[in-house]
């Protein structure tokens, strides 16, 4: 070690000659101990890609794949489990011959697609709870379908103004560029859409889309989903995002995708060269569990979040799966250890077969009891309903307001705390009238006019009630048949 310090001490000395003796020997420490912690990181890492792949060879299964294939995606997607036998084979079990044939049923009506790596992290010993099997397998419970059920509950084909674009916010839209999902998720919302062929988007629609988004200059925010977002080509989706560049109005690029958790070896060092020359772009993953946070899918949030692309994480409370605060406690820990912002945290929404997956509401408000107060505030997501008939996210939390008064709040923390906090006597509220430019508040820009909620709380707006369409009382006044008291 010392004769290879002082040769590179000679190195450095002839092209940093005016370093002192003492820097000199600053610097070759700090060399030496840079170099002996990247050396143990390689390490490290090259261990942890073992991780799944020891796993799959544990099952007694085919030793001759080499982990190279393993940890090629190509590979993955090729080799993916798409039948009851198929499933039965890797995981060396065989399903009872009642059970197979309902399994065989619910695999008719919603397809069955699992990567080789994340059906690897399924515990046999315990499979029928297993978090990971749930998630991933079929369960006859998906026939049932209960009244409340829809095809799209959350009306996106109906805000739909042209094929694969949902326009259901102001400033934003939805954009669905793929058909295509690394696994097809049992609780998957748009299981209308997923695996099912018919609805592959051609280039045409999405250059339709595109289109759409181009010539509507409100638009800032374009989300990119699917299906996943991922599973493009990286030269199809670099130009896609290369045309959303091109528009000036659209501020941020955000991509929904759940390869990280069930395909970490899609996070390539090329395509995370390609999207980081798109910035802003952001990205949402989909982890619902802690076991989901393997060594491989680590290794791919860290590709990202080092290439600068600001990470959340949106889950499903599930039941048999997340719905315990303890779990969701750990899930979000390990998320922010990860660098992975958590975003939101979704009540299941009413989509069809997916009523054995539902809790109640009840339960997220617990687990959200449990969070904040209990844990980082950055490691609490916000819990959200996305209401049937395309009423958007709707936070829903514990009430942390008691009571107030005209001068007073009374609140209370996570502790059961009950504390007030006193509003000021003096504080004059600007009156604003939308005239941003001559406001005091230097805003740059005029806004655009108050909808919604907020109408009856801006002052520019004259409206004094909403009220819902089709309603009977102002039918009547509106036939005249109704008279003055």
């Amino acid at each position: 070690m010392l004769c290879g310090s002082i040769s590179v001490a000679l190195l450095l000395v002839n092209d940093v000659s005016l370093f002192c003796e003492a820097r000199l020997a600053r610097t070759y420490k700090n060399y030496y101990s840079r170099k002996r912690l990247e050396e143990k990181k390689l390490i490290v890492e090259k261990t942890e890609r073992l991780t799944s792949y020891k796993s799959y060879l544990s099952k007694g299964l085919d030793a001759s794949i080499s982990l190279i294939e393993w940890t090629d995606f190509n590979w993955q997607m090729k080799n993916s489990i798409r039948t009851i036998e198929a499933f039965e084979s890797f995981m060396g079990i065989t399903f009872p011959k009642k059970e197979r044939r309902e399994l065989e049923k619910t695999v008719k009506k919603f397809p069955l697609c699992i990567t080789p790596y994340y059906a690897s992290l399924i515990d046999t010993e315990n499979m029928y709870n297993d978090p990971i099997y749930k998630q991933a397998f079929p369960n006859p419970a998906e026939l049932i379908i209960s009244k409340q059920d829809m095809k799209d509950p959350l009306h996106e084909d109906k805000d739909s103004p042209t094929e694969g674009i949902t326009h259901r916010y102001p400033d934003r839209v939805l954009f669905l560029i793929s058909n295509r999902c690394a696994m097809y998720c049992r609780h998957c919302t748009r299981k209308r859409k997923v695996g099912d062929p018919d609805h592959i988007p051609s280039k045409q629609q999405i250059i339709a889309g595109l289109d759409y988004i181009r010539n509507h200059t409100e638009i800032r925010d374009v989300l990119l989903s699917g299906g996943d977002a991922l599973m493009l080509p990286d030269d199809y989706l670099d130009w896609i995002l290369t045309e959303l560049n091109s528009m000036p109005h659209v501020e941020v690029v955000r991509i929904g995708t759940r390869t990280p958790v069930v395909l970490p070896y899609r996070i390539t060092d090329k395509l995370v060269a390609m999207l980081r020359r798109h910035h802003p772009i952001w990205l949402n993953t989909h982890f619902n569990h802690p076991r989901e946070l393997t060594p491989s899918a680590r290794d791919a949030l860290s590709k990202l979040a080092d290439a600068g692309i600001p990470l959340g994480n949106q889950s499903v409370l599930l039941s048999g799966v997340n719905d315990c605060p303890q779990i969701m406690k750990k899930l979000n820990q390990k998320l922010v250890q990860n660098r992975v912002r958590p975003y939101y945290l979704f009540q299941c929404d009413l989509s069809e077969g997916l009523t054995h997956f539902r809790t109640s509401i009840g339960k997220g408000i617990e687990i959200m009891e449990s969070l904040r107060g209990h844990t980082s505030g950055f490691a609490v997501p916000t819990f959200v309903i996305d209401a049937p008939g395309g009423g958007g996210k709707i936070p829903v939390m514990p009430n942390y307001v008691l009571s107030w008064s005209t001068n007073k709040m009374v609140l209370r923390n996570y502790e059961g705390v009950i504390t007030t906090y006193q509003e000021p006597d003096d504080y004059k509220p600007a009156k604003c009238n939308l005239k941003c430019l001559k406001c005091n508040l230097q805003l740059e820009e005029d806004d655009k006019a108050p909808i919604g909620v907020e109408k009856l709380l801006a002052d520019s707006d004259k409206t004094i009630s909403l009220v819902p369409k089709g309603n009977l009382r102002l039918v009547r006044r509106k036939n005249g048949n109704c008279k003055e008291q």
